[in-house]
């Protein structure tokens, strides 16, 4: 039997929440990932894009893990004659996620402010019926509130935001009878459960079978976070969530191989390997199907024109792109996928 350190993952997971990363900001979680690369012994390098690739050993036709760390989230569009900011989203964000959410405003110049997403009007008392019959719409009706003291335009210019600063979510982690709620589990959770099979593979000595790359890409959520990959790689394996739905086989508790997403079936040959690894190890798996609105790492890899094979797989997630939901079940059954098939 497998063992899964499910402390030890989960601290990987909010050691990578407390780093906000809303695409194309990943300078601070890039900080936090080397760090741990480190402390476990790992040799990495640095993309031009802020990516981390990592040696995870053995020799022969190479494997690419990917896992990406970059979040979705929000960026000033204009300030409003208020001093509020009108914003547009980062990734796949929609306001009816994320209204009442806090946030961290980040400027250019490197001042952080906090601040709470909002309606306009934000009150139920003082708000015409039909006013909250409409939908929530950034162009239109939502916008962030700072927490400052700003009554103009000219209050929140003197403060130093301006157009393009970035916004990031409060991720709001916790846990209770193993079911893990939070922000971004996609895909930071996928993260950590690599991390913990790196772990574990260097406290043990353990090498993979064939040579393999842990790659944390950091512009997943915009579609191209690995359309740069080393030359030789031959197979890709992502490592994403699995959202769940009515139309869905997938499970918070189980971990889902992928089919086919919105854009292209997965290797044939390759996915039948992983699931060949599942029923050999006894994993608590289903095959799953994602459209219309889902990619992996692995589809801009292969847009991009690489000659690989391509395979994905993850734990079963609630409310993908919103307030996430899964359980420590289906972190586990993902981990003992990727460490029977990567170390098989």
């Amino acid at each position: 039997m497998i063992k899964f350190d499910e402390n030890s993952c989960i601290e990987f997971f909010k050691r990578l929440l407390r780093a906000d990363s809303t695409t194309g900001q990943y300078e601070e979680v890039q900080k936090v990932l080397c760090e741990i690369l480190e402390e476990m012994g790992y040799k990495y390098r640095l993309t031009r894009k802020g990516g981390v690739i990592a040696d995870l050993g053995g020799e022969g036709e190479a494997l690419c893990v990917s896992a990406h760390l970059d979040d979705i989230g929000l960026m000033v569009r204009h300030i409003n004659p208020d001093g509020t900011l009108n914003v547009c989203a980062v990734g796949g964000l929609y306001p009816f996620y994320c209204v009442t959410e806090n946030v961290r405003l980040y400027t250019r110049d490197g001042k952080i402010f906090t601040g709470t997403v909002c309606r306009t009007p934000n009150s139920v008392h003082v708000t015409e019926d039909e006013l909250r019959d409409v939908l929530p719409d950034f162009r239109k009706n939502v916008c962030v509130v700072l927490d400052e003291d700003v009554r103009n335009a000219a209050d929140t210019e003197a403060l130093g935001i301006a157009t393009g600063d970035m916004i990031a979510l409060e991720p709001r982690f916790t846990i209770a009878n193993g079911y893990i709620k939070s922000r971004f589990i996609d895909d930071k959770a996928c993260a950590a459960v690599l991390l913990e099979l790196m772990k574990y593979m260097k406290e043990n000595n353990v090498s993979p079978k064939r040579k393999v790359y842990a790659y944390f890409a950091m512009y997943e959520e915009i579609g191209h976070g690995t359309s740069w990959l080393p030359a030789d790689v031959c197979d890709m394996l992502a490592v994403d969530i699995a959202p769940t739905g009515p139309d869905q086989n997938s499970d918070e508790h189980k971990v889902s191989i992928f089919a086919k997403d919105s854009r292209f079936p997965y290797h044939w040959e390759m996915t039948n390997e992983l699931r060949r690894a599942a029923i050999d190890s006894g994993i608590d798996y289903v095959m799953d199907i994602f459209t219309p609105h889902y990619g992996t790492d692995c589809d801009v890899s292969i847009a991009a024109g690489y000659d690989i094979r391509h395979a994905a797989i993850g734990p079963g997630t609630a409310n993908s792109h919103g307030y996430e939901r899964t359980h420590i079940e289906g972190l586990k059954n993902t981990y003992t996928l990727l460490r029977s098939y990567i170390l098989r």
